[in-house]
């Protein structure tokens, strides 16, 4: 398995549409895994393909993040079909989102359909935590990063933050 580079805020291609996976063959199920290893190894609790550079519909989720075990699932070309309810996230982060974290409002419940990674069609009914993974990995999809659902004012701050981080690097 090989570790896969997390593309970080601001480069342009975290904020585009994948497309979706047409064919689940052997290079998709290589991506599978790889992701599944990059989450792990970057202690996160999701990752879409797009993060780590693959424009494909696919995002891998462990709401445990336990290395240990790798009860990993996948979802390939997800969409939520249902949403009700509101909550805040509180302390929302994101691996393509380095050295920031903030509350962010999302749904409470959600239902989502998509392929598992042999093409089964599923259906998931998540609320909480596993809501939460669901709503920020398919933004992930859509190009929306969770700064993008935070005040203007912080989102700025944050921007000018990751600029000076960039300029001292």
């Amino acid at each position: 398995m090989t570790l896969l580079n997390i593309l970080t805020y601001p480069d342009p291609f975290l904020k585009k549409p994948t497309s979706a996976v047409t064919d689940i063959d052997d290079q998709v199920q290589t991506i599978i895994e790889d992701m599944a290893e990059t989450m792990y190894d970057a202690t996160g609790l999701g990752l879409a393909a797009i993060q780590a550079g693959i424009d494909k519909s696919i995002i891998v989720y462990d709401p445990e993040a336990d290395a240990e075990k790798k009860d990993f699932r996948v979802l390939i070309n997800p969409e939520i079909v249902f949403s009700e309810g509101e909550m805040v996230s509180e302390n929302e982060g994101c691996l393509s989102v380095p050295d920031f974290r903030s509350d962010v409002k999302r749904y409470e419940r959600v239902t989502v359909e998509a392929l598992d990674r042999n093409g089964e069609p599923l259906k998931i009914e998540a609320d909480g935590l596993l809501s939460v993974i669901m709503q920020h990995e398919i933004d992930h999809l859509k190009g929306v990063l969770f700064i993008d659902r935070i005040s203007a004012l912080k989102r700025q701050l944050y921007k000018k933050k990751r600029k000076k981080a960039l300029k001292s690097e």
